[in-house]
């Protein structure tokens, strides 16, 4: 899905010092399409690579602020609050070069079930 916002770090998280403005670029989502209604899944935030660098700047992973920040772009995009909450961080070996992964459950996940479908 196309999730253009700006997110920003603090600086507070273990994998990185860095404080500064993050591009997002898209979301995607990962979870057993075959059960009727998912109870948890993977949520995967995309950003551009040339306003983050994971080689230079570290992982995003554990910034408060970061996380904190795509809550809010969340329910700016149509999220309910208590959807927006059903999102954290996954563990650090699920992170990647282009994106941050969170762990979603079944509020996050039947909602984007109808957002993405839009």
């Amino acid at each position: 899905m196309k999730f253009e916002h700006t997110l920003h770090t603090d600086g507070n998280g273990f994998w990185s010092t860095e404080a500064r403005p993050v591009n997002v670029t898209s979301i995607e989502t990962h979870y057993d399409e075959e059960e009727k209604n998912p109870r948890f899944g993977e949520l995967q935030v995309f950003f551009d690579t040339a306003s983050w660098d994971t080689e230079e700047d570290g992982l995003i992973y554990t910034d408060d602020n970061f996380e904190a920040d795509l809550r809010i772009a969340l329910q700016k995009a149509g999220f309910s609050e208590a959807a927006a909450k059903d999102v954290n961080y996954s563990e650090q070996g699920m992170q990647g070069d282009d994106y941050v992964s969170f762990d979603v459950g079944s509020d996050f996940l039947k909602e984007w079930l109808v957002l993405s479908s839009k």
